[in-house]
């Protein structure tokens, strides 16, 4: 009898100390992936996303290893826990989203400068209303982006993320929001990089129709100049197109510096 009940024990022990493993891991996939695009967004069933999530923690549970002696852990250190993954798995995901807003930001400014601004359409992937270019030039994006196998970037941003913080143990609250901001700070920088080309020949209009202003003064320009400015802002972005490959490889740079945090 106490041979059984030592061996009841024990099984139950590794059987909570598996759980508490898995229980950690899959808190940071799911808060990850809530976040990130592509498999955040509203228009892929909830029932992929599950099936998706739960895959993946089994996997990482298995060859991720754990900072902690689960035996020893109490159930307000183990909440705890999952509050702490929840956290960080969030940042992760907050961390990719704004990276990847950086194409949208720039279609975003360069249709300000076009006089669009107030034009808005309902985006299919993500369920909100959004800007016509701004929407265009991120489904190209994500359309480059996963035909040049971006979706392993995750993958390997989630991995590297355990060999750097395994199961238990995560930044603290100072590092995962310094990198927040810098990665907003990099969005900034990189989308007003990306529009910066468009912006110039927008400023060369204005200039041009300045001069023909003060040339010309019975001439209404306002009315003359919405036609040209929109006409502009399509064909450099007709001509931007071509480039948005080559921030794929960029981007890739930049998340491999910014994550893990």
């Amino acid at each position: 009898m106490t041979q059984d009940a030592s061996r009841t024990t024990e099984a139950t022990c590794g059987m909570l100390e598996k759980l508490l493993s898995f229980a950690l891991v899959l808190t940071r996939i799911s808060a990850f992936f809530m976040f990130i695009p592509v498999f955040g967004w509203q228009i892929i069933p909830v029932q992929i996303k599950v099936a998706m999530t739960v895959s993946m923690a089994i996997f990482f549970s298995v060859i991720a290893r754990c900072a902690i002696d689960p035996q020893q852990v109490s159930w307000l250190q183990a909440i705890l826990l999952i509050v702490n993954e929840a956290t960080y798995g969030l940042a992760l995901g907050l961390v990719v989203t704004v990276m990847f807003s950086t194409v949208k930001f720039a279609g975003q400014t360069i249709e300000r400068e076009m006089g669009l601004a107030m034009s808005e359409i309902l985006d299919p992937l993500t369920g909100e209303s959004c800007e016509v270019l701004g929407s265009l030039l991120e489904m190209i994006f994500v359309i480059l982006f996963l035909s040049a196998n971006g979706h392993h970037l995750f993958l390997l941003i989630f991995c590297r993320s355990y060999q750097a913080f395994p199961a238990g143990s995560i930044p603290t609250i100072a590092v995962l929001a310094g990198g927040v901001v810098q990665a907003g700070s990099t969005m900034l920088l990189a989308g007003l990089r990306l529009a910066a080309p468009m912006l110039a020949a927008f400023l060369v209009l204005m200039v041009a129709l300045a001069v023909l202003a003060r040339i010309v003064p019975e001439m209404d320009i306002l009315f003359i100049s919405f036609p040209l400015r929109i006409g502009l802002g399509l064909l450099m972005t007709a001509i931007f197109l071509p480039f948005l490959a080559g921030f794929v490889a960029e981007f890739a740079d930049w998340m491999g510096k910014l994550v893990p945090l």
